[in-house]
């Protein structure tokens, strides 16, 4: 199989409302791309320790809902809830990193596992800081829960988390959605911020363009 030559790097964190409002997008840039394009999911948490989480309840969030949130979550089909909690999100990270080797159990567990923390998190206000929590989730998906509530209690999948935020940060990115072009492994570009699909889509095809 020829390797993609384009690839779309997605930093994002699970509290991060306009990063599930970006996965539709990205499904339908991947539907549009199909083998020419590779998209990588990868962590960045918002709110690591010891940064203070937000007032579930404060005026920030409501604000930011009302005037961005909702709007974009009608004109894009969804249907979000303002969490009654804002938890750390560290081990939904290190949880999805685990069912990105899962597909031994299910071919697409990185994917169901991310949409269903993104979800629950945001229809559901799921906790995402409880091991539990989580590892009830990997049993709904059909995956090992108490083999994820093990590597999520010895730490397995940190390293890997860090070291996508380690990259965030050499590469400038400080907000989320952090969305990171490259065309045969080089940098191409970074956009920050939920895309509309026709920004998207123009990223990709310029660097089609360039292919040549």
């Amino acid at each position: 199989m020829t390797r993609p030559r384009i690839t779309l790097d997605v930093f994002s964190d699970y509290v991060c409302p306009f990063c599930y409002l970006e996965a539709p997008e990205l499904e339908a840039l991947s539907e549009r791309f199909g083998d020419e394009l590779a998209i990588r999911w990868r962590a960045f948490e918002l709110r690591p320790e010891p940064e203070p989480t937000l007032d579930p309840d404060g005026d920030y969030l409501h604000d930011v809902w009302q005037r961005a949130v909702y709007p974009m979550a009608a004109e894009r089909g969804m249907t979000l809830r303002l969490p009654r909690l804002q938890p750390r999100s560290r081990l939904a990270h290190e949880a999805s990193a685990w069912a990105g080797e899962q597909a031994f159990a299910r071919p697409d567990a990185d994917e169901a596992m991310r949409t269903a923390l993104f979800r629950g998190f945001f229809e559901e206000s799921l906790d995402l800081a409880d091991p539990e929590a989580l590892a009830r989730v990997a049993d709904g998906l059909a995956l090992d829960g108490a083999a994820l509530h093990r590597a999520l209690m010895a730490g397995d999948y940190r390293e890997r988390v860090l070291a996508d935020q380690r990259l965030a940060r050499e590469l400038g990115i400080g907000g989320v959605p952090g969305l990171r072009f490259s065309l045969d492994g080089e940098h191409a570009g970074v956009l920050e911020g939920a895309q509309p699909r026709r920004q998207l889509l123009l990223a990709v095809e310029r660097l089609r363009d360039l292919m040549g």
